[in-house]
């Protein structure tokens, strides 16, 4: 089943492409890798699929409904944690989950469950109570990310959800999210680090300057690359080529390793 479609999906600002018209399809329980440099369009076409930014031109449909024409209904579907999350900072991480459960309509009882589940798995009990203007930043990642998931999205929209967070939430994190595209969750996960999609994800997308590069699992790239002992590193220089492909892995591994 297809949980996300984009069609001809376009953004302009004057005569310049942010996103060149992209057509897109992830399917139920797929962990989906955007990967590409800053200004490549990762983040633009995430706010045009999470109904942020309207498109030039194209559409969105998340499980089947237009986010442009339908935009409550399939907001209803979707969680999305951006890389600097929006949190109210004069209220508790207890009063903030209350709030996006009841956005959801989330009943007490699941919402009760859901959130002490997820509060413990990535050691928030303790701090849930205190005011989130108090928080780390990896708290704040931390703590959003459990309100992404007490209503129990369909589609999880995640822009380089690792930023901020130690060792041991991130690999909580990984863990989480296979387990829960495993049980029909779908994730969209833009990020720097090549080896977080190499390892994680189901197929990748490689966007540059607006346009989708490539598309597939490891296994097809490889094929597209004839080499099928290749990392994603080489695929994506085999894919672009030449000192320009160099220069943008460079470029991912400076930014990935100062975020």
């Amino acid at each position: 089943m297809t949980t996300i479609k984009l069609s001809n999906l376009k953004k302009t600002y004057g005569k310049a492409e942010a996103v060149q018209p992209l057509n897109l399809t992830i399917n139920e329980g797929e962990l989906f890798g955007f990967l590409g440099p800053n200004g490549a369009g990762k983040t633009t076409t995430i706010k045009m699929m999470t109904g942020l930014l309207e498109p030039t031109e194209g559409t969105v449909e998340i499980a089947g409904v237009d986010m442009w024409k339908k935009p409550l209904k399939a907001k209803r579907n979707i969680a999305y944690l951006p890389d600097q999350p929006n949190l109210y900072p004069k209220l508790t991480g207890w009063e903030y989950l209350k709030f996006i459960a009841s956005v959801f309509k989330v009943s007490e009882e699941t919402f009760q469950a859901r959130a002490e589940k997820y509060l413990h798995m990535f050691n928030l009990t303790d701090s849930v109570d205190e005011l989130l203007e108090s928080y780390s930043h990896g708290m704040k990642q931390k703590i959003a990310l459990v309100g992404a998931l007490v209503h129990d999205p369909k589609v999880i929209f995640l822009d380089e959800p690792t930023v901020g967070l130690d060792p041991g939430s991130a690999r909580k994190l990984k863990q989480l999210l296979r387990n829960l595209c495993d049980q029909g969750t779908t994730v969209f996960m833009s990020t720097h680090i090549l080896e977080i999609a190499e390892t994680m994800c189901d197929r990748v997308g490689i966007i540059t300057e607006g346009s989708l590069l490539a598309i597939g699992t490891m296994e097809e790239l490889r094929k597209q690359g004839g080499n099928n002992n290749a990392s994603l590193e080489d695929i994506f220089l085999e894919l672009t080529g030449g000192d320009d492909a160099a220069e943008l892995i460079k470029s991912l591994e400076h930014e990935g390793g100062h975020r």
